[in-house]
């Protein structure tokens, strides 16, 4: 994994912006419906190609595919994995069961979409079964960007928590064994990342956000068990990857509400910590969380790990100014205590799910050069000279 010797390097975390075609396609797909397989493959290079291009022009230096080839960033899992059918039941988010008027707003705003709370749940063994399409994936990838294109290459996969939360389980005898499964199961698609030479990124909201979802019924000190339950499940999954060759993103959930239930980083800190993963991607840029660096600060940050910080937020369509982000990325910096272990990002993805975009295409693209902008700023104040371009 990079650590930045000049400059403050930038990345995002992962969903980027779809068209329209490929969405429509994504979601007749996952809906069941048959699709062109050579149209689809040919929206596919496409899309890829231009976000390929479109983040080298915003001046990102550690890219991926933008999860173009996917309908969500865990819902896909079904395409890949035996054992899920019917419908998930899942809970509403105390965001929206308290605000009403939230959810008449997200059907309004996202009328056709993929599926988010109603996935398929988990009614047999679940089983990884098409190794395949993960490496059609990193072929694609690697057509549209070859290596050299981005000073690395990263690619995204959801946590066993966060499958298990979201693709629910009437199957097995109890929620630890079915995450052990998937942790299994899950661990081939992260082999196969790493084997290709990308850097894994492995998306965990569950260690966050699911305080609000699933086990809002919790008490705190009962989710931090929870959360510690995941966490080991996410580093058995990758035993054997290097610490340098895997980061972990964690969130309080990517979608515009008020997140006043949300946990504070400073109860899951210690639990987040245990990581085996090199770097850890949080939340820092959404105004319910960028007082949150006063957990790191009194805490302490690990010597031998990375912070990706979001400086950008990820549901609002307005464009920080450089200079925000400059003095975000300083913050973190402070707390972290070095400016070669600092990688500023994103909040979250800018396409968690095929039709549920917040920001709009052509403001996502602003913002990340407003992300690069702002870390040359940042890098010319910590180096106390001119950034290199």
């Amino acid at each position: 994994m990079l650590t930045s010797r000049d400059r403050i390097l930038t990345t995002h975390v992962g969903s980027l912006p779809r068209n329209d075609k490929l969405t429509d396609l994504l979601i007749r797909r996952e809906a069941g419906e048959a699709i062109d397989k050579a149209l689809l493959s040919a929206e596919m290079d496409r899309a890829v190609n231009e976000v390929v291009a479109k983040q080298k022009a915003a001046g990102i230096d550690i890219g991926n595919d933008g999860e173009q080839q996917r309908v969500g960033f865990q819902t896909y899992v079904p395409e890949r994995m035996s054992g899920f059918a019917g419908e998930s039941k899942r809970k509403v988010g105390k965001d929206f069961a308290e605000t009403p008027e939230l959810i008449e707003q997200f059907m309004r705003r996202f009328p056709r979409r993929g599926k988010i709370s109603n996935a398929p749940q988990a009614q047999a063994e679940v089983k990884y079964h098409d190794v395949g399409q993960i490496k059609d994936e990193i072929a694609r990838f690697r057509r549209c960007a070859p290596k050299g294109t981005f000073a690395e290459d990263f690619a995204t996969a959801p946590s066993p928590g966060i499958v298990a939360t979201t693709l629910q389980n009437v199957f097995y005898d109890s929620h630890e064994k079915y995450l052990d499964a998937l942790a299994r199961e899950l661990r081939h698609e992260y082999m196969a990342i790493h084997d290709a030479g990308l850097i894994l990124q492995i998306d965990a909201p569950d260690l966050a956000m699911e305080r609000t979802m699933m086990f809002q019924d919790l008490s705190e000190a009962e989710f931090v068990k929870m959360c510690e339950l995941h966490l080991h499940a996410i580093n058995k999954a990758v035993e054997g990857i290097p610490r340098d060759h895997w980061r972990l993103h964690v969130c309080w959930g990517n979608w515009e509400g008020p997140h006043e239930h949300d946990v504070a980083l400073g109860t899951i800190l210690p639990v987040l910590n245990a990581t085996t993963a090199g770097a850890l991607s949080i939340e820092f840029a959404n105004p319910r969380h960028a007082h949150e660096y006063d957990a790191i600060r009194k805490a302490g940050w690990p010597k031998d790990m990375i912070l990706i910080p979001g400086v950008i937020e990820s549901t609002s369509n307005f464009v920080e100014h450089p200079e925000v982000v400059a003095r975000r990325i300083a913050e973190a910096v402070a707390v972290v205590g070095d400016r070669e272990r600092v990688i500023a990002s994103t909040d979250c993805g800018f396409g968690t799910f095929a039709g549920r975009e917040w920001v709009a295409g052509s403001v996502v693209w602003k913002k990340l050069k407003a992300l690069r902008e702002g870390a040359d700023i940042a890098s010319g104040r910590l180096w106390g000279k001119r950034s290199a371009a």
